[in-house]
């Protein structure tokens, strides 16, 4: 694994070079190893928008890298930085993350080149009905063909108002409401989505420490999250909910908070609820946070010794230039693309471990999944079994106290009740992160030619991808 440039390579040539390394690993034909690597599509879409008078334009893209399985699954981002590299990168690493957490989705991903925090609600309502019409027109939206969901600068708010933009231009369509997920519960949405992708990384990292071999790999004791020391770079959706509940459910101490305008730092451990109101009181910022010790350039905390580091933010925050001086035993990638593959190089070499976000940060496009599956089937999750769930468990209390056993009324409480719909995405999405780290973790120390749960979990989707096609008669 080595690169030989000072420069460091883009998002996408990251992502491309992380393939070649899996493939090396494989026997695929040369033709279709170039095929699944390859973005399908594009599209680039120009549009103007009236706002407060005058005439804005607008530039933003799709782009579908495969459609192996329908429909192409990925989230739109609002950024003032986004462009089509970063876009079609973003498109290889769902194809890759839905192949290898089983979930029957082909790779996509939208960008509209925008800073959001420049125009009022009213303005990004008429902006993201208006990059959604033109997706339309072209079938980039639809429960059968493209399924957009919440990225960075997005969330449930733009998910209501493009399904209600496709609904007004598809009326017919009877599954319109799964033309995108990750919308209100009120609009066809469900629990658990927004947590989901916060959640699925703990879970993957709760499925690490279950194995003995890997926690003392990098150094570390005990089969729990418990105690751990651990930084969070972003404080934004995912990353909020992936300190709130190593902290909350896990017992982990959050050591450092890493945002835009500034970091905090606390040996003993932050409130990490506390850390995110201020951030919400402060336009976003956490700068004048009273405890704990400030850091201006947020950066040099993502130095700091921590037991975790969980870059969950942007792409290629840590890199060649900082990889290096990087004191932590395992980066749990919780962002899509947050170590290049240079610094990768650099700190495998370091004997740094690296949880990976084809892996670590499915979470979002499974309980998508779940949402879809909903939708399609018009009926929410639990509505069929959770009764029937409850009067069977409630004839085992009884079986259990008539043999003489006295259970207290909370026991009594737990086992009851079924399970609502909360329970169920909670209880797929653990499955679904334990049965994948498995498979990783299984071909990581069985092939002596892998070197990282990277180039493992690549390997596992792209065989499963060639399969898909080679099923399809694509290649005999």
């Amino acid at each position: 694994m080595t690169v030989t440039t000072d420069k460091e390579i883009s998002f996408l040539e990251s992502v491309n070079l992380s393939f070649d390394e899996a493939l090396a690993t494989l026997n695929i034909p040369k033709g279709m190893a170039q095929y699944i690597k390859d973005v399908n599509n594009v599209y680039q879409v120009r549009f103007p928008v009236k706002i407060n008078g005058e005439i804005e334009n607008f530039v933003g893209w799709r782009s579908v890298h495969s459609d192996h399985q329908l429909p192409a699954k990925g989230g739109i981002r609002f950024a003032p930085n986004v462009n089509q590299d970063e876009v079609e990168a973003l498109a290889a690493l769902m194809t890759y993350k839905c192949a290898l957490v089983d979930v029957p989705f082909g790779g996509s991903k939208g960008g509209l080149l925008i800073n959001p925090r420049k125009y009022d609600r009213d303005a990004m309502e008429k902006i993201t009905r208006r990059f959604a019409y033109e997706l339309i027109q072209k079938d980039y939206i639809g429960s059968g063909v493209n399924v957009p969901a919440p990225d960075m600068g997005t969330g449930q708010r733009e998910m209501s108002w493009i399904v209600s933009t496709y609904a007004a231009h598809g009326p017919k369509d009877t599954n319109y409401l799964g033309c995108v997920t990750g919308k209100p519960v009120s609009q066809g949405g469900i629990q658990g989505r927004i947590e989901a992708t916060g959640r699925g990384v703990v879970f993957g990292l709760r499925e690490f420490f279950r194995h003995p071999e890997d926690v003392k790999n990098v150094g570390l004791e005990g089969d729990s999250l418990e105690g751990k020391e651990v930084i969070v770079q972003g404080l934004g959706n995912v990353g909020y909910h992936t300190a709130k509940i190593l902290e909350k459910e896990d017992g982990a101490k959050i050591i450092g908070i890493l945002e835009w305008d500034g970091a905090v730092y606390d040996k003993k451990g932050l409130d990490v609820e506390e850390v995110y109101k201020y951030k919400i009181e402060n336009k976003g910022g956490i700068k004048g946070f009273s405890k704990g010790k400030y850091f201006e350039n947020s950066a040099e905390l993502l130095e700091k010794e921590c037991d975790i580091l969980i870059p969950a933010a942007r792409e290629g925050v840590i890199n060649q230039d900082n990889a290096k001086r990087i004191k932590t035993k395992i980066i749990a990638e919780a962002a899509n693309g947050p170590v290049t593959y240079q610094a990768e190089a650099i700190l495998i070499e370091k004997g740094v471990v690296i949880i990976p976000d084809v892996y670590l940060n499915a979470g979002g496009v499974t309980v998508s999944y779940f949402e879809w599956i909903k939708n399609l089937s018009h009926i929410r999750f639990g509505r069929m079994e959770r009764r029937y769930q409850e009067n069977q468990n409630n004839l085992l209390i009884k079986a259990i106290e008539q043999s003489g056993k006295k259970l207290s009324e909370k026991l009594i409480s737990e086992i009851g009740k079924g399970p609502n719909e909360l329970d169920l995405v909670r209880s797929g999405l653990d499955d679904t992160m334990r049965n994948a780290f498995q498979a990783i973790r299984e071909r990581y120390w069985k092939e002596k030619k892998i070197k990282s749960y990277r180039t493992s979990a690549m390997s596992i989707s792209i065989e499963k991808i060639y399969d898909r096609y080679r099923t399809m008669g694509v290649y005999p």
